[in-house]
């Protein structure tokens, strides 16, 4: 085992897998830190093929024993220092493909992990940096020559896994996150988009929304799967929130915009409900947010009876999946409905988390 490895970095990556799979985290963090020391001061030649792929996963092996470790901020700089070397890296053109993927999961990493630490502007840089390396990256936006325009659709989960087998064995070895080995390319579109949203820097978050859609679900004959389509279907129901906020005054056209994508989320949802033969937790959160925001777009429009119909549905389905926030918006529309009060409620996301 990690016999691929330099031969000065076994002992210690050894060692420190050793103890952390027997639950040892303070020995397996020892081991680890003079790993990831070690590693830095060698020659990157020694790493061979796709040298910043093998430095990062040591990175990423060492702070993940620290987040398990109860030692978030150590770990967050350890990620941030091995992101700081790929971007390094990259400027001078070094980075294979799975090594800009690895980046991209790291700066998406460091983007949640600033938002839990409550740390704003780090988050927003983080994610920022992480959606335009995978428009540039894997887009290629800006970059195509004339004659090889940019793909169609781009898959949700992209393998950042060499092709190398030497090198994909030595990061296997590492048994590191699988989200160090396959990056979601979609969730940085959505977590961005749900930052400025919150922000209310609307029109930041539609185009992100709109190309997290693009990828989640892309058009025929590319296909993708139920839990995409669903996350998909949420990001319109985002959407359609969206639509009414981002305007001052609320007009005919404005209404009928946001419930084409509420109704088409809506749709999306409960045809993927359908065709699952276990309950998926996406599609079930989807479905109650789908089911709210078509009410309350029905009740602007002044149908109230139908409303009132999918205000009940969503309050019934946000009871099953335990959706407090769902429950409580649904009763006070119901309320509101009964007391004959205006048509104040609007669509919204039932505080659904930006990261997955």
């Amino acid at each position: 085992m990690l016999t691929l490895w330099p031969t000065e970095l076994r002992i210690d990556l050894r060692g420190g897998l050793k103890a952390r799979d027997k639950g040892d985290l303070a020995l397996s963090e020892r081991f680890l830190q003079r790993a990831w020391d070690t590693s830095k001061t060698l020659p990157i030649e020694v790493f061979k093929e796709e040298p910043h792929l093998k430095t990062s996963g040591i990175a990423v092996l060492f702070a993940s024993v620290l987040e398990e470790n109860g030692k978030p901020e150590k770990a967050y700089d350890t990620y941030l220092e091995s992101l700081t070397k790929l971007q390094q890296a990259g400027a001078e053109g070094e980075l294979s493909g799975p090594e800009k993927l690895r980046a991209i999961a790291i700066s998406y990493k460091l983007g949640e992990m600033a938002a839990e630490m409550q740390r704003s502007e780090e988050e927003e840089r983080h994610l920022v940096w992480a959606v335009e390396a995978i428009l540039k990256s894997i887009f290629r936006l800006g970059e195509q020559a004339d004659h090889e325009p940019a793909p169609d659709h781009v898959p949700e989960i992209v393998s950042s896994l060499p092709r190398d087998p030497s090198t994909r064995r030595m990061i296997s070895e590492l048994s590191l996150p699988e989200w160090a080995t396959k990056t979601d390319v979609a969730a940085p579109l959505e977590a961005l988009g749900a930052y400025y949203a919150q922000a209310g820097r609307v029109d930041f978050a539609m185009p992100l929304y709109l190309q997290a859609i693009s990828i989640l679900i892309p058009r025929p004959p590319q296909e993708s799967t139920d839990e995409e389509r669903c996350r998909g279907a949420q990001l319109m129901a985002n959407l359609s929130e969206l639509i009414i906020r981002s305007q001052p005054q609320i007009n005919e056209d404005i209404l009928h915009q946001a419930e084409a994508w509420a109704l088409q989320g809506l749709q999306i949802t409960m045809q993927a409900k359908e065709k699952l033969s276990t309950i998926n937790p996406t599609c079930e959160l989807g479905f109650a947010v789908a089911l709210f925001n078509v009410a309350a777009l029905r009740r602007m429009s002044g149908d109230n009876a139908e409303a009132k119909r999918l205000f009940t549905l969503s309050l019934k389905q946000s009871k099953t999946i335990g959706l407090q926030s769902g429950v409580e918006h649904a009763e006070q529309a119901l309320q509101e409905l009964g007391d004959g009060a205006p048509a104040d409620a609007t669509p919204q996301s039932l505080d659904i988390q930006r990261y997955h």
